[in-house]
């Protein structure tokens, strides 16, 4: 039996393949099979561990930046590129669900959303969320991207948007990379400011989130919006 480096890790993510699809891997193995598609001629089990190690959980990982994944021993372009795009998978699959189920049907993965959204971001980031008359999803942009502890909101913008897409009701979400975790004065000014822009032309405000720590905080439940 050929027990080569080459032969065994073969036969090793062969075996990993199966386990996928008997449903029988752990998450350190789910990494592993992902990193052998962009990694191919390394035994690429201890980089898993490493990024493990190093991010905390899968949830970490997926939304760190592509400067610190690549900063991990062994993680070069291609893996750090190909986590990225299940990253991209992951968000493409939530905003799909949003445009055929209302946001707040499921609170929890909307939260998830947020987070995926806007976690490990090293800049502030402002989307928008344009949604019809049953909180569907039309379209999810970004509005503005800023620097480490601010981002540019126009709130005439958003509302000529809105009509444009002929949306009936908006979310705002933002991230503070600071960790800093509850709204600052400028952001509830410029949400006031939002609110009264769409309030004009008869479209709904619907939340204000703002990702900070792992953690999505509505505006509503902070302030009496």
């Amino acid at each position: 039996m050929d027990k080569s480096p080459t032969n065994y890790r073969h036969g090793h993510r062969a075996r990993l393949r199966e386990k996928f699809l008997s449903d029988k891997l752990a998450e350190y193995e789910l990494l592993e099979l992902l990193l052998s598609y962009a990694i191919p001629r390394k035994d690429v089990k201890p980089i898993a561990h490493g990024l493990l190690r190093v991010f905390g959980n899968i949830h970490d990982l997926l939304c760190a930046p592509v400067e610190r994944l690549e900063s991990v021993p062994g993680v070069g372009a291609s893996a750090a590129v190909l986590i990225k795009v299940a990253r991209e998978i992951i968000l493409i699959d939530y905003e799909n669900t949003m445009k055929n189920t209302p946001i707040f049907v499921d609170y929890k993965a909307f939260e998830n959303y947020c987070r995926m959204k806007l976690s490990g971001k090293l800049t502030e980031e402002f989307h928008v969320l344009y949604l019809d008359k049953h909180r569907q999803l039309i379209k999810a942009e970004i509005h503005s991207k800023g620097a480490a502890d601010y981002a540019e909101v126009y709130p005439i913008e958003i509302a000529k948007r809105a009509v444009a897409l002929n949306a009936k009701c908006v979310a705002l979400i933002h991230n503070h990379p600071s960790r800093l975790t509850s709204f600052s004065d400028s952001d509830k000014k410029a949400t006031e400011v939002v609110i009264q822009k769409l309030d004009a032309l008869g479209i709904e405000f619907f939340d204000h989130f703002v990702v900070s720590g792992g953690i999505v905080h509505s505006i509503k439940n902070t302030y009496a919006c």
